[in-house]
C-alpha cells in the first residue's frame, strides 16, 4: 500500500454535532453515517458512511417501490423521501408502509449531493 495512505474510509470519525446512540445517523456538513457507538455532543465518534442499514424514517410516509432516493431529515433525524432542504443520503432497498418507523438504506458513500430543491435555492 501507498505510504501516504491513511484509511479505507468507510469507516470515519468525526466529531458529533449532537448526542448519538449506536445505529443513528450523523450528518457532518455533506457527510453522512452511522453511528458505530454512543456518543456525546462534540465528541469523537465512529460513523460507517457506506453499506445497508435499517434507519427510522418519517412513519406518515409510504415507499411504493425500490430505488427511491432517500434524504436525511436533520431536524427529525429520520430519512426520508422529501428533498426540501435535507441532504441525499442514498436510496430504499425495501418498500416500506405508511406508518411504518423504519426502513432499509443503501447509504451513498461520503458525499451528500444536493437536491434539486438545493441547487435550485442556490440558483435565486
Amino acid at each position: 500500500m501507498a505510504k501516504n495512505h491513511i484509511q479505507r474510509g468507510s469507516t470515519i470519525t468525526v466529531v458529533a454535532p449532537a448526542d448519538v446512540l449506536s445505529g443513528g445517523g450523523v450528518l457532518v456538513g455533506d457527510i453522512f453515517g452511522v453511528a458505530q457507538h454512543d456518543a456525546l455532543s462534540g465528541a469523537p465518534v465512529e460513523i460507517k458512511v457506506d453499506e445497508v442499514w435499517e434507519l427510522a424514517k418519517t412513519s406518515a410516509q409510504a415507499w411504493a417501490s425500490v430505488g427511491l432516493p432517500i434524504y436525511w431529515d436533520a431536524s427529525g433525524k429520520v430519512v426520508t423521501t422529501t428533498a426540501s432542504t435535507n441532504k441525499l443520503i442514498g436510496v430504499n432497498l425495501a418498500v416500506a408502509a405508511n406508518p411504518s418507523d423504519t426502513g432499509i438504506v443503501r447509504l451513498n458513500g461520503i458525499f451528500a449531493a444536493p437536491s434539486a430543491a438545493q441547487m435550485d435555492a442556490g440558483d435565486a
